[in-house]
């Protein structure tokens, strides 16, 4: 017999979490770009924009 549960549920993601998901990965790939380039101000607080805001409130909506 297969339980359900947790473990069996499956991830829906709707078109918020994709358009959160798209705007981390935006924000890191600039983020990453701008490091590289020397920014020592912008590239931080994109990077943990993307790492910290956006992807975890992507995947929780």
């Amino acid at each position: 017999m297969i339980e359900q549960g947790p473990a069996s549920a499956k991830l829906r993601f709707g078109r918020m979490n994709v358009v959160v998901l798209g705007a981390a990965l935006v924000a890191l790939a600039v983020g990453y770009v701008l490091l590289a380039g020397g920014s020592t101000t912008l590239a931080p607080i994109l990077l943990v924009l993307g790492y910290c805001v956006l992807f975890p409130l992507g995947l929780a909506l």
